[in-house]
């Protein structure tokens, strides 16, 4: 069994704190109570109005969002309220109970294209998984209900999910403008009815906790460090709005060889490589003189 973790988000209302769960507590959908009466049907909800600065509690996802009266500033109780977050789920406790209707909010989703003509990114108003995923045959997908469906579409080569969206690579034989619809309508249908993107141990299989990706990052070098930091910060951001990610590899001290991995969209893209060489390598280069001598692409 998955242990439950809890990391503290701001928002741009400083009245209002996000505490983001590692696994999803409701199946995409979303509950809103402003007192004790109303949270009935969450007691978690209602253990959070005894705390006197609970003005709302909002519940969706794999979050849990608390607005504050003003007699307490978050940074004196946040950490505690998200501590007995943690001890509430870690202990088993109820989020929603079974019976209850969530509050109906619209699932919608559209499709945007890519600068790799083969992929295209399907984004969605739900947040679908906490980390990325990437499946490139129907036996990789058994931790995903969702891409396990997606691959019984004859045309479909390789899905990558990351927060809101999903991006799909497609085979030659068939034409976006003859299946995008149908994807999308799918992809659409099978978020609003609550069915399960990732299992819910996903993370733990899949090496993608955040303790086991901190871990593993506390285990390398600086300058594998420094690298992943820069991705991190710089491009990652970038080639997540083209429906892709770069995911670090390895550093070679003796070359100066840094190995990243092409996912999604960027992954057999035509553009990755001038992307790779002219954007990336030359950031770091410029960003860690000497340090640097080229960037590869291991899976090309």
């Amino acid at each position: 069994m998955t242990t439950f973790q809890v990391s503290i988000k701001e928002t741009t209302n400083n009245s209002i704190i996000k505490f983001e769960i590692n696994q999803f507590v409701t199946q995409h959908q979303s509950f809103e109570f402003s007192n004790i009466d109303e949270a009935k049907a969450s007691p978690l909800a209602q253990q959070l109005f005894y705390l006197p600065f609970v003005k709302k509690v909002y519940i969706s996802g794999n979050f849990i969002a608390i607005e504050r009266y003003n007699i307490v500033e978050w940074k004196d109780v946040q950490d505690e309220v998200a501590e007995q977050i943690k001890t509430y789920l870690n202990n088993g406790g109820v989020v929603i109970e079974e019976t209850v209707t969530p509050k109906k909010v619209p699932v919608t989703v559209y499709a945007e294209s890519t600068p790799n003509p083969s992929a295209m990114k399907f984004i969605a108003n739900k947040i679908l998984v906490t980390t990325s995923y990437e499946f490139t045959s129907i036996d990789e997908a058994k931790m995903s209900p969702l891409a396990s469906e997606l691959f019984h579409f004859p045309f479909v080569k390789n899905i990558y999910f990351d927060e809101n969206f999903v991006s799909i690579t497609k085979y030659e034989v068939a034409d976006w403008n003859d299946i995008t619809m149908e994807l999308r309508e799918f992809i659409r249908s099978y978020i609003e009815q609550g069915k399960e993107v990732m299992v819910a141990n996903a993370p733990k299989v899949l090496d993608k906790t955040n303790e086991q990706l901190d871990e593993n990052f506390d285990k390398l070098d600086d300058i594998s460090k420094e690298i992943i930091n820069i991705l991190e910060e710089y491009v990652k951001p970038a080639v997540a709005s083209d429906g892709g990610n770069i995911q670090f590899t390895s550093y070679d001290p003796e070359s100066q060889i840094v190995e990243v991995v092409l996912q999604g969209a960027c992954s057999g893209c035509p553009s990755s490589t001038y992307t790779l060489k002219n954007g990336i390598e030359n950031m770091l280069k410029e960003m860690l003189p000497g340090k640097v001598n080229s960037v590869i692409a291991i899976n090309g």
